[in-house]
């Protein structure tokens, strides 16, 4: 059996990680150089919009001097039987020791094939054999970066017939074998519980997965919006960060805070982006949200008669 590792262990202690980040993106630079919104407590770059040099370096040079920064990769490919590019984990190194993150995370797919690169991060069967090649990929990462790295719970459309383990569980495995950390997106869990089970199962399972992810491996959650499109005659949602936060995943968010009191929270917004003040405000909703569920969960406990009842009805 594989030694396992000690659990990673970010600085999310920092006051300003008690506040909201939100996903940093070049229309809203000028802005935020400029307003330097007081309720935003650090900002989320994407690895593949920073690596080079010109005016989003320049920009993300300044806002550093600002706020924390986290850095979330989207093309090391976890997921693929391959190594991970030499080329592209260097450029990742180089970044991560410019900009000094408190957090740098990645996904749970796979982008590559034989020297072919798909614009997109698939899915992968969760078997022992899969689990083996993450762990190894994991593995080469962490030691080229010098560090821990989380990895994010992924938005799924399908599930394959082979899967031998839960995709919690997977996650769980993978943290204790690597000792990296888990990024729990919120929207992505209940986005792949509604596919997978449908809307009216959809709560129940979502809750029964963040029940299943190991709570000190836990250091980052994600919250987004998704979109509702039709497919095979049915309607299916889709993790597009393109909206406001969904009630539903408002209420899972509650949940998850709850469960990972620790964890830093992250405002997604990809497509169609709104003003600048309108990402703001929506960040300021969720810090206060944040603060109700921590709240509320220190009422339970100093009233467990009052749980117990509000969990029977």
């Amino acid at each position: 059996m594989p030694a396992q590792k000690p659990t990673y262990q970010p600085d999310t202690e920092q006051p300003l990680l008690r506040q909201t980040g939100i996903g940093l993106r070049p229309p809203h630079h000028e802005a935020l150089l400029e307003i330097r919104p007081a309720e935003i407590g650090w900002l989320e770059i994407h690895a593949e919009t920073y690596m080079g040099g010109g005016a989003a370096r320049h920009a993300l040079e300044q806002l550093r001097a600002i706020w924390p920064v986290s850095v979330h990769g989207t093309g090391l490919g976890l997921g693929s039987a391959e190594l991970p590019d030499a080329v592209h984990l260097e450029r990742l190194a180089t970044l991560v020791e410019r900009t000094e993150p408190v957090l740098v995370s990645e996904h749970l797919a796979w982008s590559s094939l034989s020297g072919f690169y798909f614009n997109d991060l698939l899915p992968l069967p969760y078997t022992t054999e899969s689990l083996d090649i993450v762990c190894r990929n994991v593995d080469v990462v962490q030691t080229w970066l010098k560090r821990p790295i989380l990895i994010e719970t992924p938005s799924t459309y399908l599930r394959f017939r082979d899967s031998q383990i839960a995709e919690a569980d997977f996650l769980g495995r993978l943290a204790a074998r690597t000792g990296c950390g888990i990024l729990c997106d919120v929207n992505n869990i209940y986005v792949s519980s509604v596919n997978h089970v449908g809307l009216e199962a959809a709560p129940a399972v979502a809750e029964a997965y963040l029940d299943s992810l190991p709570p000190t491996a836990v250091h980052e959650i994600h919250i987004g919006g998704h979109s509702e499109v039709p497919a095979d005659g049915r309607s299916m949602l889709v993790d597009d960060h393109g909206a406001l936060v969904a009630e539903p995943v408002w209420r899972l968010y509650a949940s998850a805070v709850q469960r990972f009191p620790h964890a830093a929270t992250l405002l997604e917004w990809d497509s169609n982006l709104p003003p600048l003040q309108h990402l703001v405000a929506e960040a300021e909703h969720a810090t206060r949200r944040r603060a109700d569920a921590l709240a509320a969960s220190d009422d339970s406990r100093n009233d467990p008669e009052r749980s117990s009842d509000e969990r029977a009805a």
